[in-house]
């Protein structure tokens, strides 16, 4: 029996950051995806037509911040804020909203901006752009009763109901909407469109008040959706001017308002950064529950059985281990099994003789019996034992038994030493 190579702490703290290390893996293969600030028109996007300024201002205001990278995460309470890519389809945009017209408000922001990302040779931080021109988009099948125009006369400015107003970052270049179903928010001073939100059956009395309407509908729990049509009024790009900041938190806190939440949900998966679902999900989820719950046991009753085991774990002899005493410590076992132990009295006693002849320097070639007689001489000085060395090498020939020999061979051993 061995002890353990290592203490039961080590074992137990190698096991838990193991596991730990195994869970991180599975949440980051469901989590992670491409990285975010990479120029594009999202939430993730740090240049001059993203929205990251939009989430960490909401983020400063208090608000619940969610940036989602999955579809099921568009399905959650609160505001989602879609910002679609030119080249995003309809369908896909009209299934988001038309999914969540009982859970929760829907902002869509129209993206305006063609944009590249500057090269590392400029030594500019990472996700910073360049407005290489405008396009405006089509999502067929998604509100098609909607006509976006891009350009057209100046805008002079954004302009509220109650009076309020400000200036745009690019007064020429507009994107205002247009339809019979939209209800205006933001206005330029001609009155186009820059934002609105879609008269349906619900009753929204706090975006009725922002548009300085009175627009009646049944309490029947739908939830609106606003557009916003000229994305300079909240990206970021449109948020270094403090009156378009406080606009885009009044647009945030209006929408959220209607849907009585603080929860702010930015969708990256229409800007093509989704990620796969998350692996620790699914494994508590039917049908997989119950097998993740079954290794779940396994795992604990193992573990148990591996600490609670009694001793510490038995370590195989080798079969012919190297070394001197090795090969006699087996030799000697080899006799003890045989019973044998009588055959090595005899030559034991010889080497012992021998040994002494040549440590106290006798005569070599003499006969046993006049080797022993000198020894028994020098053993009857003053204070030597009293056992002669001839009656311990005759007591050692004459054993039989092991426990006898053994006793023999230990008081000639003791007679060696004194003599020498």
């Amino acid at each position: 029996m061995n002890a353990p190579p290592f203490a039961r702490g080590t074992v137990l703290a190698l096991l838990v950051i193991g596991a730990a290390l195994f869970v991180g893996m599975l949440w980051y293969m469901g989590h992670g995806g491409p990285p975010a600030n990479n120029g594009g028109g999202h939430a993730g996007g740090r240049g001059l037509n993203g929205f990251a300024g939009l989430a960490a201002l909401a983020e400063a205001d208090g608000m619940t911040v969610t940036r989602a990278r999955s579809q099921s995460a568009l399905a959650a309470p609160g505001v989602l804020v879609l910002t679609p890519q030119p080249q995003t389809k309809g369908a896909d945009i009209e299934r988001i909203v038309s999914a969540r017209r009982q859970i929760g408000p829907t902002i869509v922001v129209t993206p305006k901006w063609q944009a590249e990302a500057l090269p590392d040779k400029w030594k500019r931080p990472r996700g910073w752009t360049r407005l290489t021109g405008t396009q405006a988009p089509e999502w067929r099948g998604f509100l098609d009763d909607v006509t976006v125009t891009l350009g057209g006369r100046p805008a002079r400015g954004w302009h509220l109901a109650d009076g309020r107003s400000g200036r745009l970052p690019q007064d020429n270049t507009i994107l205002t909407g247009s339809g019979e179903s939209l209800v205006p928010l933001v206005t330029t001073a001609d009155g186009r469109m820059l934002a609105a939100y879609v008269d349906d059956a619900g009753y929204y009395p706090t975006l009725n008040a922002m548009a300085g309407v009175d627009i009646g509908g049944d309490d029947n729990g739908m939830q609106p959706l606003v557009l916003v049509f000229e994305p300079d009024l909240i990206d970021n790009m449109g948020l270094a001017d403090r009156s378009r900041a406080e606009l885009a938190l009044a647009l945030l806190h209006a929408t959220a308002a209607e849907g009585r939440t603080r929860a702010v949900t930015f969708d990256l998966t229409l800007a093509g950064l989704g990620a796969g679902r998350n692996l620790l999900t699914v494994a508590f989820e039917p049908p997989f529950l119950a097998a993740t719950l079954g290794l779940i046991l396994a795992m604990v009753a193992v573990g148990w059985r591996a600490f609670c085991r009694f001793g510490p774990a038995q370590v195989a002899v080798l079969a012919l281990p190297p070394g001197k005493t090795t090969l006699v410590v087996n030799s000697a076992g080899l006799i003890r099994r045989a019973r044998r132990l009588h055959l090595v009295t005899g030559p034991y006693a010889d080497a012992v003789r021998e040994r002494l002849v040549a440590r106290l320097g006798l005569p070599r070639g003499r006969a046993a019996e006049a080797v022993d007689a000198a020894l028994d001489a020098r053993l009857r000085r003053p204070g030597a034992a009293e056992t002669p060395f001839s009656d311990a090498v005759a007591a050692l020939v004459a054993a039989r038994r092991s426990p006898d020999a053994v006793r023999a061979a230990a008081r000639l051993h003791a007679l060696e030493k004194e003599l020498v």
